[in-house]
């Protein structure tokens, strides 16, 4: 998609997204055989159900119907949400993901798997998970160690809770705290 019509496209629906209490992801315009596809991804604090998609892709449709930026070319119009092991690329994101496993490669090579406990303008508090009966490491990863994250996805708990509680919550972050302390 050109960088013009992208553009245009974000400047058309951003209102129209922000109007619904939704924040507009992404947007994509790909083939699919002959016709294209408008791809349009959205979220929000509390998650997206399906209809608030469906009641946004009519709300888009027409919009897109009344203007020009697509052209006259026919194309499928896809609103979604992000999905369960969705890119962390804004605070937002991380906000967002508050509680769960996220998978972290970073700019040194390495890899972590780690559960973001609390987000803030420079990183993430994070609870590295045991090995072999070891217990978690609690950890600060500033945003320049991150090269990509990804929500992991957890149907179940090793330690049979599917949840932080908030002293536990709090118990490691104030091991966080002691750590930078010494």
């Amino acid at each position: 998609m050109s960088t013009t019509q992208s553009d245009r496209l974000r400047g058309l629906l951003e209102p129209l997204v922000s109007a619904k209490d939704l924040d507009l992801e992404e947007i994509e315009v790909s083939r699919a055989g002959r016709r294209r596809v408008l791809r349009i991804v959205v979220d929000s604090d509390e998650g997206v159900e399906l209809d608030a998609c469906a009641e946004l892709s009519r709300a888009v449709s027409e919009l897109l119907d009344e203007s020009d930026v697509m052209g006259e070319e026919e194309y499928v119009l896809e609103v979604t949400s992000p999905g369960a092991e969705r890119p962390l690329t804004e605070l937002r994101h991380y906000l967002r993901a508050t509680g769960r496993l996220a998978r972290l490669q970073l700019h040194d090579g390495g890899e972590l798997v780690a559960r973001i406990l609390k987000a803030d303008e420079e990183g993430i508090d994070a609870e590295i998970p045991g090995v072999k009966g070891r217990k978690p490491t609690a950890r600060r990863i500033a945003f320049t160690e991150i090269a990509k994250a990804r929500v992991e996805i957890e149907f179940s708990r090793k330690d049979g809770k599917n949840e932080i509680t908030e002293d536990s919550k709090n118990d490691i972050l104030n091991d966080i705290r002691h750590e930078e302390e010494a």
